[in-house]
């Protein structure tokens, strides 16, 4: 069941079934909030973008760019005491927003993503607010520049709503290892969003902002899209400029975007991708116009992708994967086939080595990187008369256990004496990885996978085992090895006990096709037919932001592939 502070979300309910879907109504008892409730089905429309809806309605004046924001800052004032996804909240939304109101008076040029309220992580650059990468170290720390995306998404009349929450550094899978706060699950308090990006996607699910960026170095941006319920995309390494974002691992970060539709996540990585001067790593190659995709449904052919060749990973869908994940799955490659894909299964043996290899990999950049944070280059000092005792005393203070984990684990990985049996071996296995996703792309369009073995677990269920945490990562870390790009959108829901939680499937593409991914994500989402909707109401106020209209932006489509009873 839906915990009352998530959005009023629309569940698109694919029935494969002749007998009409009941849902089995429980209730969710929290110290602070009563468990929402369920209403009566309604009639619905597909999803469509909400950046492109808010951009007519402005333009047309239909509607204000300030009642937008006004909207989406009073959901997040009644959101934010139970979700947590935010670090800092900016002050000058609502004068941004009358500036891009007088400028629509004025008939002049507003940008792309003009009125729209983005979320940006905390370890992504801004210039006017903290910047702390969930580090207590970087506490109160004030960039004096925005990173490129951030000044992209600005130069495209975005306006930057605050700063996410986020695990220290990058370096978790659940958000709890924020030196700050925990954030909370949006479609139940008790669980976990994911991590590291789970501000970011806990924001756009509870309707806190329409998009956000997070950081993926491992899964980081996908894995909480899973958990949350919304779309998340890992656009190829290169293709975003990462200056400006606080490394991790080098090698692997990437800048994603998370949206509540394909659609908007493409719009996203459209205004923030290219090459970039100040990035060595960022890609001349051309990028193309991803928004060519996003069509009606009314303009789909019978079987839109008749000929698309899809692999899926068989090594994804065995042991140690929820049974629940994979009928979710099956239930998304079922879809597939009626679109008119070519669904077969491929096997790639070398899928278990990448998880090892790549925390050899990160942790021995994380070890290089974070050593700037000494209490002098970087980071709070601690006050000391020996210097030595400044850059100890500053780091013990400063990193929380899971940062200093990673960094041990990291050095020791480049010590000399095993440099060639970790860090080596791992560089080996990594090369093993690309080779055999580029044999596996060269006969197949996508691939598909899980985005995490289970759904999202409850808060404190993992934080003691760092193991179990780790082996979470098993269908993300291989795509950031390989350098891919990767779309993830929801695909079912799994019971836990009274709890319904969403359930994300993953599209690997070759590198540089993201615009092949959104295609397919687009169409598959557009799609489902024989629809049963219900809509959640939230308890408190319900005037306050309940939607009755599915054209209005507000209003989240979530759709689950519910297979034959």
């Amino acid at each position: 069941m839906l915990s009352s502070v998530q959005n009023p979300r629309v569940l698109l309910l694919h029935c494969r079934r002749s007998k009409p879907f009941h849902h089995h109504h429980h209730h969710h008892h929290s110290k602070s909030i009563h468990a929402a409730s369920l209403a009566h089905p309604i009639s619905a429309s597909i999803p469509t973008s909400q950046i492109q809806t808010i951009q007519k309605s402005i333009l047309s004046r239909e509607k204000t760019t300030r009642q937008f924001a006004e909207e989406f800052l009073n959901r997040l004032r009644l959101t934010e005491p139970h979700v947590k996804s935010f670090l800092h909240v900016s002050e000058t939304v609502l004068n941004e927003a009358d500036e891009i109101d007088r400028k629509i008076d004025r008939n002049e040029d507003i940008g792309p993503l003009a009125g729209v309220l983005v979320a940006v992580k905390d370890n992504i650059c801004t210039a006017d607010m903290p910047s702390t990468a969930g580090s207590k170290l970087l506490e109160n720390y004030r960039p004096p520049y925005d990173a490129t995306a951030v000044k992209k998404l600005k130069e495209s009349g975005a306006i930057i709503v605050g700063k996410t929450n986020l695990d220290e550094f990058g370096m978790g899978s659940t958000t709890e290892g924020s030196a700050y706060h925990v954030t909370a699950n949006p479609w139940n308090l008790e669980y976990v969003p994911g991590g590291s990006s789970g501000g970011s996607a806990a924001a756009v699910s509870a309707r806190q902002c329409v998009v956000s960026l997070g950081s993926d170095t491992g899964g980081s941006v996908r894995q909480p899209a899973s958990f949350c319920g919304v779309v998340g995309l890992k656009p190829t390494y290169g293709r975003v400029s990462r200056y400006g974002l606080v490394a991790y691992a080098s090698s692997l970060d990437v800048i994603g975007c998370i949206g509540t539709s394909v659609a908007d996540a493409g719009i996203l990585l459209q205004s923030i991708c290219g090459h970039d001067n100040l990035d060595a790593t960022s890609s001349k190659r051309e990028v193309s116009d991803f928004t060519s995709q996003f069509i009606s449904k009314d303009y789909f052919e019978s079987q839109p992708l008749k000929g698309l060749r899809v692999g899926v990973i068989s090594e994804t869908l065995g042991d140690g994967v929820d049974q629940e994940v994979v009928s979710s799955i099956r239930g998304a490659i079922s879809h597939l086939e009626e679109l008119g894909c070519t669904v077969t299964e491929v096997s790639l043996p070398s899928f278990s080595l990448g998880l090892p290899a790549y925390f050899v990999l990160a942790s021995s950049e994380s070890s290089s990187n974070l050593s700037r944070y000494d209490g002098i280059r970087y980071g709070n000092q601690t006050v000391s008369d020996e210097l030595s005792a400044v850059y100890g005393g500053s780091r013990a203070n400063g990193f929380g256990p899971e940062v200093k984990r990673r960094i041990l684990m990291g050095t020791y990985a480049l010590s000399a004496g095993y440099y060639d049996a970790y860090y080596k071996r791992a560089q080996q296995v990594r090369t093993v990885v690309q080779k055999s996703f580029k044999a596996a792309l060269d006969v197949h369009d996508i691939l598909i996978s899980p985005a995490a073995p289970s759904a999202a677990y409850k808060i404190g269920e993992k934080k003691n085992d760092p193991l179990a945490m780790y082996a979470g990562d098993i269908m993300t870390v291989n795509v950031n090895m390989a350098g891919l790009p990767a779309l993830v959108l929801p695909c079912g829901f799994v019971k836990d006990g009274s709890a319904s939680l969403p359930v994300g499937f993953q599209m690997i593409g070759s590198a540089f096709d993201e615009e092949k991914l959104l295609k397919v994500g687009h169409i598959f989402e557009q799609t489902l037919q024989d629809m049963v909707v219900a809509m959640y109401h939230p308890p408190w106020n319900p005037g306050l932001l309940f939607l009755t209209s599915m054209a209005d932006p507000l209003v989240t489509v979530v759709f689950a592939i519910v297979k034959a009873a």
